[in-house]
C-alpha cells in the first residue's frame, strides 16, 4: 500500500510528464514502470484517464492531425507510428475507419507531393516502387502519379 502524501507526490510527477506533451497511457508506463510501484501507477493512471488528463483516443486525433500538417505519410506509416506510441491497435484501427475518406485524400495528397518531387530525376516506375515501398496503396499510387 501506499499513504496519500505518495499519490499526491507521484500523481504531481506524472502530470508534470504529460502537461509538458500530451503522452499515451503507455509512454507514462515506460517512464515511470521502475521508479513507481506498479499499483500505485495504475492507481494514478486510473486517475487521470478520469480527470481527463490522458485520453488515447484524442491522442490519436491530434497525433494523426500534427503528422498531416506536418509530413508525408502513407497511411500504412501513420498506423505504425501510432503503434509504436504504444496505443492499442482496436483504437487506431476504428480511427483509421472513421476518418477513411479524410485519410485516403491525404494519402493521395502526400504521394502527389512526392512523386511531383521526384519525377525530375526518377522514372514513373521507379516513384510508384518507392511510394509501394513506403506503404501507399497501389490504387492511390495510380491516383497520384495521373494527376
Amino acid at each position: 500500500m501506499y499513504t496519500i502524501e505518495e499519490f499526491d507526490k507521484e500523481k504531481t510527477r506524472v502530470l508534470k510528464y504529460i502537461m509538458y506533451k500530451k503522452r499515451t497511457e503507455q509512454e507514462i508506463k515506460n517512464k515511470f514502470s521502475k521508479t513507481i510501484q506498479e499499483n500505485l501507477l495504475e492507481d494514478i493512471i486510473q486517475y487521470l484517464k478520469e480527470a481527463e488528463y490522458i485520453n488515447d483516443k484524442q491522442y490519436i486525433e491530434k497525433f494523426v492531425n500534427e503528422l498531416i500538417a506536418l509530413k508525408k505519410l502513407s497511411i500504412k506509416e501513420l498506423k505504425y507510428k501510432l503503434l509504436s506510441k504504444g496505443l492499442s491497435k482496436d483504437l487506431i484501427e476504428d480511427y483509421i475507419c472513421n476518418n477513411k475518406e479524410k485519410l485516403e485524400q491525404y494519402e493521395i495528397q502526400s504521394a502527389t507531393n512526392l512523386a511531383i518531387k521526384r519525377e525530375n530525376y526518377m522514372e514513373k516506375e521507379e516513384i510508384k516502387q518507392y511510394l509501394i515501398k513506403k506503404g501507399y496503396k497501389p490504387e492511390n499510387i495510380e491516383i497520384a502519379i495521373d494527376l
